[in-house]
């Protein structure tokens, strides 16, 4: 059996949903003449649901991932969130302070201490290296202090409770905890936000070929049309999808090396 996996919005809260909008994508997947289609998400996808796999049918994971593993992941398309920060299937990181927060921009952030959710993030990581370039360039460090929290949502948390000054978070999980989790970010502002990229993307494993994209595809569309996933879309905040070309992705390479040029790394790599 092939393998499905959507790990990257899939908080607590919306697993229920989670689980509903991938049963009408297997649906839609079926009817298209997809096979093998897995009845339920594998949630413990590890490595093979980021950097693809013979197994893999579906995923959905960072883009960061999708231009790392060109030869194993093939785009099936984008989704588009319903988010402010976002502009079709582009979306932006957002960098985030406490409320008590003397910092009025990014300047203000130097020397101070930052929580990322992993060093292998757009979101999380390259956005803001891209984001604090110009004002690093030349300097050295710009943070006193890095640390490795795991999750956004876990970064936020170290932000409100005072261990770390600030952090950078993917603008859709921010709007998901907005709708979801309203507590969680009490007690904190945004300060600026990133240069737009790609949004997480809908992948499948390259050795499918070009005519699984194709009906993988078709089914995404039969599912966004279904009114029996309307209470799925809306909670998860999808608003459609947008089929890209690879090379938009590029954009999220040309980030890492545009603040590799100019700033250090903010962890060890």
């Amino acid at each position: 059996m092939m393998l499905a996996s959507l790990p990257m919005y899939d908080l607590p809260e919306l697993r229920a949903a989670t689980d509903s909008w991938w049963r009408g994508l297997a649906e839609a997947f079926r009817r298209q003449g997809v096979e093998e289609v897995p009845d339920r998400l594998e949630r413990a996808a590890g490595g093979e649901g980021r950097s693809g796999g013979d197994r893999l049918l579906f995923g959905q994971c960072c883009g960061y991932d999708l231009i790392r593993n060109p030869k194993t992941l093939a785009l099936v398309a984008t989704p588009a969130y319903r988010s402010p920060h976002c502009r079709g299937a582009r979306y932006r990181s957002l960098i985030v302070v406490g409320d008590s927060s003397p910092a009025a921009g990014l300047e203000d952030l130097k020397g101070g201490s930052c929580a990322i959710n992993m060093a292998c993030s757009h979101s999380g990581y390259t956005a803001l290296r891209h984001s604090i370039a110009p004002l690093a360039a030349g300097e050295g460090r710009f943070f006193s202090r890095v640390e490795v929290s795991g999750s956004h949502a876990e970064s936020l948390v170290r932000v409100r409770d005072g261990r770390a000054d600030c952090t950078s978070v993917d603008c859709v999980t921010f709007a998901l905890l907005a709708r979801h989790r309203a507590a969680a970010l009490q007690g904190l502002r945004v300060l600026a936000e990133s240069a737009p990229a790609p949004g997480l993307p809908y992948v499948t494993g390259a050795a499918g070929g070009e005519a699984l994209v194709a009906r993988l595809r078709e089914g995404l569309l039969m599912a966004l049309e279904d009114p029996g996933l309307a209470a799925a879309r809306e909670a998860l905040l999808i608003d459609g999808i947008e089929v890209l070309p690879l090379s938009a992705y590029d954009r999220i390479g040309a980030m890492e090396a545009e603040a590799q040029a100019v700033a250090p790394l903010l962890v060890e790599a």
